[in-house]
């Protein structure tokens, strides 16, 4: 078995499809499935997560909106002894290439939306990608062997958008030694409440602010630190409202990554996702990994957190967030640690890069060969 993934970028400043896609490459790598990655360089303003063998690293289109690249297209034509293709995220050239490569030669082709067949997602840029849709997102989904959720409400607004073929659920892979577990004496009575990913309104971060103030967290003894960056003006926004609110104890410490991000991470006592709809929310398994509990909306698909006696799963609404952060806050201490470590062996168990790999490679194995058995993860639609 012979894999090609595909995915237009894999920069720091991605974010969560750059984890989840690296993370699930070395596992496959480690279970000995030949894979390789396709993919193009950072821009200047970014770095790559990685240049080792299996990333087959393009110079960057010049027009990234679309990102047409003719040395991709020429690529794929001149390396074409893979069995199988499997396409990361929508509307780019290069995964509708890998697409379309895979049509005209007869091979089959997983698709990973990541999130982008949501409503949410599909407003943005509507008429862009309404354009796509027509031109070549359609058939491309259309034509698919089979596609890759991570999660079941995923698979259903897979099923929304109106494709039948078979659905694996598997969810992001997460390397759980990379992440030290931090929570291995309690914190005192200072607790920091932290926040993870790009700023922007779907992250629904003028909720968090509001409840903070509702919660009567803004004393001296908690602190909101907000990891991460966004749009300047939007940004803007956020620092202003804390300012008409008259809280002091939020901080915002622009994006981090590496070494600056740990450190951040190891002083916080909870991470919280108030987002108004999250494919996955790596960020959630990651702050898990580390004995951190979460608070994440119901707009994520973390009721697991609930389930598993590892964090809060909520309403994204004022009363419920604001009830939440304060029951955080003055949470017993022993039991907070206990919560810490029902999150790791939650992590270890269903969403460590050798159970997610595992899982992958199973799903690999059943669509190149057409066993009758079907897979306990995948759905077949009646």
């Amino acid at each position: 078995m012979k894999v090609l993934q595909v995915i237009s970028g894999m920069g720091l400043k991605s974010g969560g499809p750059t984890t989840c896609t690296y993370n699930l490459l070395t596992g496959l790598i480690a279970q000995s499935v030949a894979v390789d990655l396709l993919t193009f360089d950072a821009e200047s303003h970014d770095e790559i997560i990685s240049r080792e063998n299996f990333m087959k690293i393009l110079p960057p289109p010049k027009h990234p909106r679309y990102g047409y690249s003719k040395v991709l297209k020429m690529w794929l034509k001149t390396h074409n002894d893979y069995e199988l293709y499997h396409t990361n995220a929508l509307w780019q050239y290069a995964s509708h290439a890998a697409a379309k490569h895979a049509q005209k030669h007869n091979k089959p082709y997983v698709v990973s939306p990541h999130g982008m067949l949501y409503p949410e997602g599909l407003k943005k840029s509507k008429w862009f990608k309404k354009l796509a849709l027509a031109l070549f997102q359609k058939k491309d989904l259309i034509k698919a062997t089979a596609f890759h959720a991570t999660s079941t409400k995923e698979k259903s607004y897979i099923r929304d958008f109106g494709l039948s073929q078979p659905i694996a659920v598997i969810p992001n892979a997460i390397d759980v030694n990379a992440f030290s577990k931090n929570i291995t004496e309690p914190h005192g009575d200072k607790r920091k409440i932290g926040f993870l990913g790009r700023l922007a309104p779907i992250k629904n971060l003028e909720l968090l602010i509001h409840a903070w103030k509702n919660s009567n967290a803004a004393n001296p003894d908690a602190e909101l630190v907000i990891i991460g960056d966004g749009e300047v003006q939007y940004v803007d926004q956020l620092k202003a409202l804390i300012a008409q609110k008259n809280i002091e104890n939020i901080t915002f410490t622009g994006f981090l990554s590496g070494k600056a991000q740990e450190e951040v991470m190891q002083q916080l006592s909870y991470l919280v996702l108030p987002s108004k709809s999250e494919n996955f929310g790596m960020v959630v398994p990651e702050a898990l990994a580390r004995e951190i509990p979460v608070i994440a909306s119901k707009g994520t698909p973390w009721e697991e957190l609930e389930t598993h006696q590892c964090g809060w799963w909520v309403e994204s609404d004022l009363e419920r967030l604001s009830t939440t952060l304060l029951e955080a806050i003055q949470l017993d201490e022993t039991k907070r640690l206990k919560m810490g470590k029902n999150g790791r062996a939650l992590v270890e168990n269903k969403y460590s890069r050798e159970a997610v790999s595992a899982m992958m490679t199973i799903f690999y194995e059943w669509i190149l060969t057409d066993t009758k058995e079907i897979p306990s993860f995948v759905d077949i639609k009646a």
